[in-house]
């Protein structure tokens, strides 16, 4: 929907599962769209350099955060959630409902 204002299908969901999650790293990005690591690095890397982005480097891997210093952060969280919004329901289950956390041990399935 915005890979026209991004540049590219791999730069919006990038940036839609950096908004949507909060936070992402390379192969994680990669691994949920099924897209080639280096393509989901150098959109990372993109955004990063534009002031998008923030990486933080924790043990071997790079995390992924929206800088909170963005002077359009607002703008784009909203841009960013409206098109999540009008994706279609089996798009959204696809990639941007993963589980976040384990599940409680007494918990039944």
């Amino acid at each position: 929907m915005i890979e026209s204002l991004l540049g590219n299908s791999t730069a919006e969901k990038v940036l839609l599962f950096v908004v949507n999650y909060g936070q992402g790293h390379a192969s994680g990005i990669a691994r949920t769209f099924g897209l080639p690591k280096s393509q989901v690095r150098k959109q990372l890397l993109r955004f990063e350099n534009g002031g998008i982005l923030v990486a933080q480097d924790i043990g071997n891997q790079r995390l992924f955060t929206l800088n909170p210093r963005c002077l359009y952060r607002k703008e784009l969280l909203a841009l960013a959630q409206r098109v999540l919004d009008l994706l279609p329901e089996t798009e959204i289950n696809r990639y941007y409902r993963e589980r976040r956390r384990p599940r409680r041990t007494s918990k039944r399935l």
